[in-house]
């Protein structure tokens, strides 16, 4: 399954800048265990595919997964042995921006010992540091 939108409104985009910590999305908020990022790095659609069959495959239909991140940004990149000029080059893949505290993965539905176990397979395939935690209490 390739992860990616349906339409955007521009092909393509510049890298941008990936500074400060995440202040969206940095807490479980749909299940009951969730996988954080500890570093900055932009996901694509495959590593986030990867990381949803290691922990779906672990679960074997138990519990419930979401995924809390979607690559939304296209990532250009030239061909090798291309001479500069000739424009941008086209999309090669999507990418989704992580920064430091962004929830990945939630896990609800089974014990903690099995949801860390299932989140630390999807640890596995990140290209980050990542820390399991737990639901806030509400105040």
């Amino acid at each position: 399954m390739k992860l990616l939108p349906k339409r955007v409104k521009y092909r393509k985009q510049q890298r941008g800048k990936m500074k400060g910590c995440a202040t969206r999305g940095n807490y479980v908020a749909f299940g009951d265990y969730g996988l954080q990022s500890l570093e900055t790095v932009w996901l694509s659609g495959r590593q986030i595919e990867a990381g949803r069959i290691a922990a779906q495959h672990f679960l074997r239909r138990q519990g419930k997964l979401y995924i809390r991140v979607f690559p939304e940004k296209p990532i250009s990149k030239k061909p090798l042995e291309t001479r500069m000029g000739t424009g941008k080059a086209e999309v090669d893949y999507w990418a989704a921006r992580v920064k430091p505290g962004t929830v990945l993965f939630e896990v609800e539905g089974v014990p903690e010992d099995i949801a860390k176990q299932a989140l630390a397979r999807v640890a596995y395939k990140m290209p980050v540091r990542c820390r399991m935690v737990g639901r806030r209490l509400a105040v």
